[in-house]
């Protein structure tokens, strides 16, 4: 009886074993599988470089027709404009395939059903080669985030995401250049600002740093220079308003003072933007883009400032660039602190680096209250600090005054006011650098 019982089991749990393994290798066709199917649905497939121009047309009859030129997305239709080249390749992307969520009919007998007779959007692509596609948009589909569409008026009826249609679904505002201005930001070589507070220019130096021009040369504070240019970089239109109200912005503009006009010279042209000011508001008018408009105060107030907002106030410019030798004389006494590799030393000795680097701190951080015109006289102090692997050699010298100390740049006429705690720590820092700890055995 046992023995018949066991031979029982055996052929059942060999005839499960079997079922287990037809199942792994005969596997059911599931939902997601056929959905992956439907989903790999293209529609059409067209790279950006093979496109010569695209048509949108919507129902209400506004047309909009982009073209490619030397590499560079316009519009030609309403109007010769420059475009937005993000919103332009946005929009082209989704041709690089546009695919269907699903197919509804291979072979639609009446596609008005659709609403494909009478489209909401038709997208007409030309490419360099000759050939055009065609793709229509209709009604939404009931149930979920779908719409109708076909393909060169063909038969074949497909459901594509409505975001693929919304993609397309763009007015010429929507995809011009908004830009007030249209320079190169990367090849700008002059800046000039003229306002009451006065006529300056800046350029770029042979190491590419910004420099003030005019007046007369100066150092100039890179950070605020770079500011300035990333304002007017960002100075957009807002193209929102209507007719009227761009009536109102206008005459507002025309009844405000001018606050600066701005020239911006990259290695193609100069433009201009002339920025005024009624009450608290903020105009522009841009010699790239015909009318006027309206402005952020954060770029209005952006040009409202004087020579000394963009004079460089620190003594020191090696910035992030460690020094390699930093020498300081006081009265007859002097020390001279080099860098071998990651050593400082000093008269060949090896000095503590965290000490060293509190004095390099000092020394990058220094910078002045104010500019004054006189007052330098005998200095009492010397620092010359070299950095950029030899080519950077900076020789300030400081003279004390009854308040503080005046200090000046070798080669330069401008004279620094600095308070008296700001050098008396650089001093403190000399001081406190020590020799390095020797080395454990």
């Amino acid at each position: 009886m046992k023995t018949r019982n066991l031979l029982v089991a055996a052929l059942v749990l060999a005839a499960l074993s079997g079922a287990v393994w037809w199942a792994q290798k005969h596997p059911p066709k599931t939902d997601s599988g056929a959905a992956a199917t439907s989903n790999s649905s293209k529609v059409v497939d067209v790279a950006n470089a093979q496109i010569q121009s695209i048509d949108l047309a919507k129902k209400d009859g506004t047309n909009v027709t982009l073209a490619q030129n030397n590499g560079k997305w316009v519009i030609t239709q309403p109007s010769q404009l420059q475009a937005d080249q993000d919103a332009v390749s946005s929009l082209v992307s989704s041709l690089n395939p546009l695919t269907a969520d699903s197919v509804v009919e291979d072979k639609a007998a009446d596609v008005a059903k659709y609403g494909l007779t009478s489209p909401s959007l038709m997208v007409t692509v030309h490419e360099k080669n000759g050939k055009s596609d065609q793709i229509a948009f209709g009604d939404d589909v009931p149930a979920g985030s779908l719409v109708y569409a076909r393909l060169n008026s063909g038969p074949k009826v497909y459901a594509v995401s409505s975001s693929t249609k919304t993609s397309f679904d763009k007015s010429a505002n929507d995809l011009r250049d908004k830009r007030l201005l249209t320079f190169d930001s990367a090849a700008v070589t002059r800046i000039e600002l003229i306002s009451s507070k006065g006529d300056i220019e800046f350029g770029k130096n042979n190491q590419n740093e910004w420099q003030i021009v005019k007046p007369q040369p100066y150092r100039a504070d890179s950070f605020q220079v770079e500011e300035l240019l990333r304002k007017l970089t960002e100075a957009k239109m807002d193209l929102s308003g209507t007719p009227e109200d761009a009536k109102k912005i206008t005459a507002a503009s025309a009844a405000g003072e001018l606050a600066a006009t701005v020239k911006v010279t990259d290695a193609a042209s100069t433009q201009t933007l002339e920025i005024r000011k009624n009450k608290d508001d903020y105009y522009a008018k841009s010699s790239v883009v015909p009318g006027v408009y309206k402005i952020s105060s954060d770029l209005g107030k952006g040009v409202d400032k004087s020579l000394e907002d963009f004079r460089n106030k620190k003594l020191f410019d090696f910035g992030f660039s460690d020094p390699t030798k930093i020498e300081f004389q006081q009265g007859s006494a002097g020390k001279a602190f080099a860098r071998s590799g990651t050593d400082w030393r000093l008269n060949g000795k090896t000095m503590d680096p965290g000490s060293v680097q509190a004095l390099i701190d000092k020394l990058r951080d220094v910078a002045a209250t104010k500019f004054v015109a006189s007052g330098f006289t005998t200095p009492e102090l010397n620092f010359t600090v070299t950095s950029n692997d030899g080519k950077r050699v900076e020789k300030v010298s400081f003279a004390k005054t009854a308040d503080g100390y005046i200090a000046r740049r070798e080669n330069e006429p401008s004279l620094y006011q600095l308070d008296a705690s700001a050098v008396n720590g650089i001093l403190e820092a000399v001081n406190a650098i020590k020799p390095a700890a020797p080395a454990k055995k």
